[in-house]
């Protein structure tokens, strides 16, 4: 009976030895070419893939509108500084208004000192601002980090519990400025104004309204929706162009876009809309080159660039206002003073 046992099993090993190992092989070869070929955004969720990341130099220059006959060709400019005071949380009053933490990444903030979830127009008009001309508008938009080193808020809301590691780097400047229209003469924002440029979700939106635009410092209208490598002497850009084609009647519309959109090639605004002074915000980021960096994203958007993205609400007093549109409409540069 025993030799019969032993038979058996003799010629069940026989069968399924091979067959285990040979899966067995398949596997560790498996897995082995999983370590070697994976993009780092499945080994690392809270970073970027490396093909996420392009030169500079292979970046064309974009094309400039030619300004019309009868073009606002003015500009206003103005110095909000650049966060050194730490304004950031991860609020967002235009998309989630009342709700802290709403945003689940971190925002830098310019201009208006109180910005938060609990904003309301009153509490914006009557806050402190960073804004040397005394504008109470609120500038933000997604913090970026580096990823080498370990962030402050690894265990917070907005930082580490969403999936947004590193720490956050400081802008080494940030300009401010309002321009034109090529088209023709723009009139003045309202009040209270919302604005939004870029789209948060780009990595999952199946009709995405991308507007992210990375540059290098010294390669003007170099734009790129990937992360920009910077040689020696060159920091990473970020440049946000704002919608410029107002409805004429609204602050504000349920998607937070359709009240203001943006104009067609050559500046022409669609009909039944008007040309508003167009917001740029360049913020630029001294950073080593080849140093690991990421904007800040919602979990599941895996920190892709052309998630980037910046709000703006106006909070300008109709006589600041009617300065910037004067500017503008007149041809002359200005800056912003008190």
């Amino acid at each position: 009976m025993w030799t019969r046992r032993l038979r058996s099993r003799a010629r069940l090993l026989s069968v399924f030895l091979p067959v285990t190992l040979g899966l067995s092989l398949v596997v560790a070869l498996g897995l082995v070419g999983v370590g070697r070929t994976a993009p780092a955004s499945q080994d690392r969720p809270d970073r970027p893939a490396s093909r996420e990341y392009v030169d500079i130099a292979s970046v064309a220059p974009a094309p400039t509108p030619q300004a019309g006959p009868g073009a606002s060709t003015g500009s206003y400019a103005e110095d909000c500084g650049r966060n050194t005071e730490g304004h950031r949380n991860a609020d967002n009053v235009v998309f989630s208004p009342g709700v802290p933490g709403g945003a689940h990444h971190t925002h830098d903030y310019i201009g208006n000192r109180s910005t938060n979830a609990h904003s309301t127009n009153a509490s914006l008009a009557s806050a402190a601002t960073t804004c040397e001309d005394g504008d109470h508008s609120a500038y933000y938009w997604p913090v970026v980090r580096r990823l080498d080193r370990a962030g402050a808020d690894a265990d917070a809301v907005g930082g580490g519990r969403d999936g947004n590691t590193g720490a956050i780097v400081t802008a080494a400047s940030v300009r401010v400025e309002f321009r034109g229209n090529p088209a023709g003469p723009v009139v003045a924002m309202p009040r209270f104004l919302r604005l939004v440029t870029g789209d948060p979700v780009a990595h999952l939106n199946s009709l995405p309204q991308v507007h992210a635009q990375w540059g290098c410092s010294g390669h003007p209208e170099r734009f790129t929706t990937r992360y920009t490598r910077c040689p020696a002497g060159s920091g990473v850009t970020r440049t946000f162009d704002f919608p410029s084609c107002w409805d004429g009647l609204n602050i504000d519309s349920a998607d937070h876009r359709g009240h203001v959109v943006f104009p067609a090639a050559g500046g022409i605004c669609p009909q039944n809309t008007f040309p508003v002074p167009q917001l740029r915000v360049t913020v630029g980021y001294d950073l080593p080159p080849g140093t690991p960096y990421a904007v800040d994203s919602f979990p599941e958007q895996v920190r892709d660039p052309k998630t980037d993205h910046a709000l703006f609400v106006n909070v300008m007093t109709e006589r600041q206002m009617a300065q910037v549109v004067g500017c503008l409409n007149e041809g002359r540069n200005c800056r912003g003073d008190r």
